[in-house]
């Protein structure tokens, strides 16, 4: 039997009474909680998790960008892009994951938490590089993880495997130049091919 410090449905109750209408939905999945929330309650959310009694949120400990195009080709509509965050609790010994969607696809833009929690610098630049996601209110949104002058974000799904461009060192030039990719995109599939009785089969 597993033992908590503070059982998920409790948490839950404290959460939808600290929170109120200001969230879509408190849910539990896997003995984990997940609070969704709008776009426009994100940053006032975020706020009340980090003070408020019997929250106490104090380490965001990740925060990360979400494609969900491909959602609907299994019947789930929506946003494409939103934003999963992770928090814990030190002195109370909880987590929670909050779930935010971006309103617009052409735009995914959120608010910043950079200034309620120092961690979310680099992940607010990581998902803004792979993932395009503009965070309102951050103090240096810049690349992170591609080079400065990177086309594109190479996480979103519709983002070729090999890129847009290739770079190489060009010795007349004596400089690193870019050129657009020369190999041919391709799916490959492997065949597995068994010799007879493989494995004990018949």
């Amino acid at each position: 039997m597993t033992t908590y410090a503070i059982r998920p449905e409790d948490l839950q109750d404290t959460l939808a009474a600290a929170l109120g209408d200001r969230v879509s939905s408190i849910t539990i999945a896997l003995d984990e909680v997940t609070v969704h929330v709008s776009a426009a309650n994100y940053r006032s959310v975020m706020q009340t998790l980090q003070t408020a009694e019997g929250c106490k949120f104090e380490q965001l400990i990740d925060l990360c960008g979400v494609d969900y195009s491909t959602y609907r080709d299994v019947g789930t509509d929506g946003p494409r892009f939103g934003v999963t965050v992770h928090l814990l609790s030190v002195s109370l010994n909880q987590r929670v994951r909050v779930k935010v969607l971006c309103p617009d696809d052409d735009l995914p833009l959120v608010d910043s938490v950079n200034d309620l929690w120092n961690s979310a610098n680099w992940y607010e630049r990581e998902a803004f590089d792979l993932f395009g996601i503009v965070f309102e209110g951050h103090n240096d949104l810049r690349r992170i993880l591609t080079d400065y002058g990177f086309i594109g974000h190479p996480f979103r799904k519709d983002f070729p495997l090999s890129g847009h461009v290739e770079m190489r060192y060009d010795a007349e030039r004596q400089r690193v130049v870019y050129e657009p990719v020369s190999i041919e995109p391709r799916e490959i599939t492997p065949r597995v091919i068994r010799e007879e009785h493989y494995g004990g089969l018949q």
